[in-house]
């Protein structure tokens, strides 16, 4: 069967590849499980060697990687480009920290000796989806690869030439063959795949459709799963925020990579004091972005990612209108391309109130009081992140522990660093990518006592 990547921004074929057969994935599967007893024995420094060359690749060749990315999913080339280079700095920051990280913890017990030793577990599935084809795969193979795992990607259809450049990076820069392997593969493997004896767990970023169905099959294997789904994040902006830079912070959260991220800031709530004023300003900037070719590096807003993704979310804004809600700014669909669109009023029985708008539209809610506003940011069934805006932040302490979300960022836009745990809560899945805790997903904690 053949899979092709379709360049949303003119409809023409990329890339065009075969589906892999059974017996090629199942071949795939048992050169892990050989490589694995050598890989995990490879000393940490040199796992680290091994990560400070790939991130050198990425950081040499980000243009061309970035390439890849901006004709498979429609992506600007800048915002392809930072993609690559924050790929780099995942390498570079588990290629500095993974062996501190994996020290031996020595607890002090009624034992001569005892400790915790962290090994690594074996073959670790990876699904993975196509807003980040790149950064989604890298923030798991790092840490994964710097424990002694190795991993099998099973990617989104539409980037097959972003996943099997993967393979290539790892690969060229002298990690073993089986380490890291790409397969094209559908749904239906993936079941099966998930039943083999060598694959130890699961990670996926994607669906809450298909966590659900990924963490059904792995918990009938007793095989761990780490859950990265959707979002959709709140912005609460306080009557004392900084209004005009909240609106342009704000903005650029829900509008980078053309509204395609689950961490994306989607629902604005806004104090009733200060509403006009926010509005005024946020509608500036989203109708200041530039439209254009993605690899035109003046384009801030590309197509979506596919034409059936920006058939879905018109859907969705069409609900909205047609049960009461205001359309401030755009609205408009050709094909995949989809304007910034920024609605009000939207309500509980709107589509767009209790689903996640994939994509370029914003809503924005007007509420009377600060418990009012973090009732509307929990409402949500998901729970990744959500955004406070105040001149005081000292003043929002109490409010953190309010908030249901799997991470709180005040006068700032939610996004992913190395060196913090990434991860939500409800709908949004569980467990955690990055820092030391993501490291840890994936290892043995074993026990060790001596007497």
């Amino acid at each position: 069967m053949k899979i092709k990547s379709i360049n949303p921004y003119d409809q023409s074929i990329y890339f065009e590849t075969t589906q892999y057969t059974d017996e090629q994935i199942e071949s795939c599967v048992d050169l892990s499980a050989r490589v694995f007893e050598a890989w995990e024995k490879v000393s940490l420094p040199e796992k680290s060697n091994y990560l400070l060359k790939v991130a050198g690749d990425l950081k040499q060749n980000a243009s061309v990687y970035g390439e890849i990315i901006t004709k498979e999913v429609g992506k600007p080339i800048t915002q392809s480009i930072a993609e690559i280079e924050k790929c780099a700095w995942v390498c570079e920051y588990y290629a500095k920290n993974g062996a501190h990280f994996l020290s031996e913890k020595i607890v002090v017990t009624d034992a001569t000796n005892s400790y915790v030793k962290y090994e690594p577990i074996g073959c670790v599935l990876a699904i993975m989806p196509w807003n980040y084809p790149f950064w989604q795969l890298f923030r798991f193979l790092a840490p994964t690869l710097m424990v002694g795992n190795v991993a099998i990607l099973k990617h989104a259809s539409n980037v097959s030439k972003s996943a099997l450049a993967l393979q290539e990076i790892i690969e060229r820069n002298g990690i073993p063959k089986g380490v890291f392997q790409t397969i094209i593969a559908d749904s239906k493997q993936i079941s099966t795949l998930i039943e083999n004896k060598h694959i130890k767990a699961i990670t996926l970023t994607g669906s809450e459709k298909a966590g659900k169905a990924v963490a059904a099959k792995a918990g009938s294997e007793i095989k761990k799963t780490v859950l990265e789904l959707g979002g959709s994040n709140a912005a609460i902006i306080f009557e004392d925020a900084a209004i005009e830079e909240a609106a342009k912070t704000g903005a650029w959260a829900r509008f980078q990579n053309t509204g395609q991220s689950c961490i994306a800031g989607k629902r604005f709530i806004v104090l009733e004091g200060i509403y006009d004023q926010f509005m005024d300003q946020f509608t500036k900037y989203v109708a200041s972005y530039k439209i254009g070719n993605p690899m035109d590096e003046s384009t801030e807003i590309g197509p979506m990612a596919r034409e059936d993704l920006a058939e879905e979310l018109e859907k969705q804004l069409k609900d909205a209108l047609n049960k009461g809600a205001k359309l401030i700014l755009g609205g408009k669909r050709t094909k995949a391309h989809f304007e910034p669109t920024i609605i009000e009023g939207i309500t509980s029985e709107m589509r767009a109130y209790s689903e996640e708008l994939f994509g370029p539209v914003a809503s924005v809610i007007r509420v009377k009081t600060e418990e009012e506003a973090i009732d509307v940011a929990n409402s949500s069934a998901f729970g990744l992140g959500v955004s406070l805006f105040s001149k005081n932040p000292e003043r929002l302490t109490d409010y953190i522990s309010e908030l249901e979300d799997g991470a709180v960022f005040i006068n700032d836009m939610v996004k992913s660093d190395p060196r913090l745990p990434f991860g939500g809560t409800k709908f949004s899945g569980y467990g955690r990518e990055l820092s030391i805790d993501g490291m840890m997903e994936f290892v043995n904690k074993k026990t060790v006592y001596i007497k």
